[in-house]
């Protein structure tokens, strides 16, 4: 087992800021806690690693693509291409793919290039470019299979020989929406919107030419606008997140969302059943394609005027400042936390319910890539709380928060996560924290301006086994407080689990008791006021009574 863990690689992020981009070494890091500069900042409006790893993509201001070798950070090749509006590696980063904007069909803007020999494989024409159709062309995560969505059909290429062409269509009218499985390539699922009173159907068919003739599964849905399809590892099963724009119930101001199971083989086609009503609010499958974890539930707040409680549901995620702006709306009013937090659960490829992950403010999981822990956390407009577990032994290692988080990933030996906080979706108090897999603080680094932090995707087979790898962990209790400039680290000793600090809310000018507010809503315990409240209310309690004794001193006076 040590030769296994001698021989894993080592770990790496990538971090760009206004000035470009830069390569750090990942954590355990040297004696004063500071990650080692594999590569100075390099000028660039965007990088990317391949899903394996192996090479990097970054584009620069001249409209030129380079990729590079990651282990040696060589340049490969560079594409010079005018107006290119996005660029995407394929899996093993042997080919890259790039969009530039088109006004005539027969301009042909979607090119894939062989980055070995720089030659265009294959191009195409795309009217525009969303979320949903790009990449245009899908790779297997073995590069074996490739398919592009096109109008009703669903057309494979090829890929050793892109100029072959199209090589088979799948016909199915109306298809909307592809998710090609990735490990290995051998199914594809297809969204049908709703169209003419007909319902919108998920359907599951194999790649092979000869085995296209009929879906394997299909599972049909009312009330559905857009779906998310999660293929897990082995392609034997999918997951199926179906969203509507309204809530026929009024129970979520962000429209209703159902969780659908598939499997390949034709056993399973129905609802996941999970025990609370509500949004679903993320959904991950663990590395073995064996377990998958759900956030599901509703979350309400509940104000408070006059002793008397107001249930109110301002719906899922309101914004702080939303909130208080509503109180100030509505009178002196102070709210309690969320009431009905939202769940966690993890269940086995049968949808049996394997662990309960507890509940609270909610809407993010993350799975470690070696399967042993998990993180369950509440991130955008939610206050960053996180939870770690051990899934293995069924237990709960430790809380803390990150607040303001964007992005959040563990790393691919499974002992260390990292969110970040990034522009352009907050313009201030950017960093980068990384936690062990128990969650205490381990580094923290502060930005002026940060847009980008991604570790460099390693197989999770290449690291040694858990246990090992973190059989010795050192906790370091990182200062909060934000430095000038790029900002440095101090450091103290503490405990493993470090307590969450609070942040400062943000107070608009029309919401003057928004700390109050705030303070109340996330307070520590559900259900009971915060001292803060209290204290209001004392103090409201005897400015009435002072009023009342000064009205009683003028009657008394007439």
């Amino acid at each position: 087992m040590a030769a296994a863990v001698e021989t894993s690689p080592s770990l790496e992020i990538l971090v760009r800021e206004p000035e470009g981009y830069s390569i750090w070494n990942g954590p355990p890091f040297n004696n004063n806690n500071q990650p080692g500069i594999m590569l100075e900042k390099a000028p660039c409006t965007s990088a990317k690693f391949s899903e394996d790893g192996s090479r990097l993509m970054v584009t620069k201001s001249d409209s030129s693509t380079s990729v590079y070798d990651s282990r040696t950070l060589k340049e490969i090749r560079c594409f010079q291409i005018p107006n290119v509006a996005a660029s995407a590696l394929s899996p093993r980063g042997t080919y890259l793919q790039t969009f530039q904007k088109s006004t005539t069909p027969q301009e042909k803007n979607v090119v894939l290039w062989n980055i070995e020999t720089g030659d265009p494989v294959y191009e195409q024409f795309q009217k525009n470019m969303t979320k949903a159709t790009w990449p245009s062309i899908q790779f297997s995560s073995d590069e074996a299979v490739a398919c592009r969505l096109a109008t009703n059909e669903i057309q494979f290429f090829d890929a050793v020989d892109f100029s072959k062409g199209i090589s088979h269509r799948l016909r199915i009218p109306g298809v909307a929406a592809v998710e090609l499985s990735k490990a290995p390539g051998s199914h594809v699922a297809a969204f049908v919107p709703e169209s003419k009173g007909s319902p919108a159907s998920v359907q599951i068919y194999a790649c092979g030419k000869e085995l296209q003739s009929q879906p394997l599964a299909r599972r049909s849905f009312f009330r559905c606008s857009t779906v998310q399809l999660n293929w897990n590892h082995g392609s034997t099963g999918l997951l199926v997140v179906v969203q509507s724009d309204v809530d026929k119930t009024n129970q979520s101001y962000y429209g209703e969302s159902k969780l659908t199971y598939l499997t390949t083989d034709g056993t399973h086609e129905g609802l996941v059943p999970l025990r609370k009503e509500g949004p679903i609010h993320d959904v991950q499958w663990s590395y073995s394609g064996k377990e998958f974890a759900v956030v599901y539930g509703c979350i309400l707040f509940c104000i408070i005027k006059d002793n008397n409680a107001d249930c109110s549901n301002f719906g899922m995620l309101f914004d702080l400042a939303d909130v208080a702006q509503t109180c100030e709306l509505v009178g002196h009013l102070y709210a309690h936390k969320m009431v009905m937090p939202a769940s966690a659960t993890v269940f086995d490829k049968k949808c049996k319910p394997l662990l309960e992950l507890g509940s609270g403010p909610y809407n993010t999981i993350r799975w470690n890539p070696k399967g042993k822990f998990l993180c369950v956390a509440g991130f955008g407009n939610l206050p960053g709380d996180m939870a770690f577990w051990d899934f293995v032994d069924k237990k709960q290692l430790g809380t803390t928060r990150a607040e303001c988080s964007v992005t959040s990933e563990w790393s691919y030996d499974g002992r260390y996560f990292m969110t970040a906080t990034t522009a352009p979706r907050l313009q201030v108090d950017n960093c980068i924290k990384i936690f062990h897999h128990n969650g205490s603080l381990c580094f923290k680094k502060m930005f002026d301006k940060l847009f980008q932090a991604d570790w460099k995707p390693e197989s999770p087979d290449k690291f040694g086994e858990i246990a090992e790898l973190i059989k010795s962990v050192d906790s370091m209790k990182v200062e909060e407080t934000k430095p000038r400039g790029q900002g440095s680290t101090s450091k103290k000793t503490a405990s493993a689990n470090p307590p969450a600090q609070k942040p400062a809310a943000y107070r608009p000018p029309h919401a003057k008791n928004a700390a109050t507010v705030q303070a109340e809503v996330f307070s520590d315990n559900y259900g009971e006021m915060s001292k803060n409240a209290l204290r209001n209310k004392k103090k409201r309690e005897k400015q009435k009574e002072k009023k009342a004794a000064e009205a009683a001193a003028a009657a008394d006076a007439t």
